[in-house]
């Protein structure tokens, strides 16, 4: 079932560079991991930060979740253009003053977190692209989540090099483990 698994992974990634992207343009980082050891580094990744988190059990059980996947799907954003909507979701009044506060406020990067900030609308992008793998996962009836802490993960190891990251682990199992899992004990 793994060589399914990332098969669909594949086809995935595809689903998630098609996605819609605001003003059409395309500043996705897009990867697919199936290698067993990288799969197994970030778990371990996740397990050794689990501690230190505020929620210590949701990080054990998504590694749980990594460490028996076939493959993960990564979406990332690194730093990119304002979509010039001038929306004001990023809490300027447009994206010219956005992108000037962004180049006087220190990029930060949390341990396990993102670096930022972003526009809204390129935020919005990791969204549909997401939405769009896990369409292609349901319609090929191959078991995912969408999961914050395997792309957080990722991006400590440096498996991708995006500032904010998001993953879809996949597999095909008789229940799946990414839905029918232990909650926060």
């Amino acid at each position: 079932m793994k060589e399914v698994s990332v098969l669909a992974a594949g086809l995935m990634a595809a689903a998630m560079r098609t996605a819609p992207k605001a003003g059409g343009k395309d500043f996705l980082e897009i990867a697919v991991v199936s290698d067993e050891a990288d799969l197994t580094r970030m778990a371990d990744a996740m397990r050794d930060f689990a501690p230190r988190s505020t929620n210590e059990a949701y990080w054990l059980r998504d590694a749980d979740n990594i460490a028996q996947c076939h493959a993960v799907v990564l979406a990332g954003l690194r730093s990119s253009p304002a979509a010039g909507y001038d929306c004001g979701a990023c809490g300027h009044e447009s994206c010219k003053a956005f992108l000037a506060a962004r180049g006087q406020q220190p990029s930060f990067a949390k341990e396990m977190g993102y670096g930022g900030p972003h526009c809204v609308m390129r935020i919005i992008d990791i969204g549909c692209a997401l939405s769009s793998a896990a369409k292609a996962a349901s319609l090929l009836s191959i078991d995912n989540r969408v999961q914050q802490r395997v792309g957080a993960a990722a991006r400590a190891l440096g498996i991708i090099e995006a500032d904010v990251v998001m993953g879809v682990p996949v597999g095909v199992y008789g229940k799946s483990i990414f839905h029918d899992r232990p909650g926060k004990k």
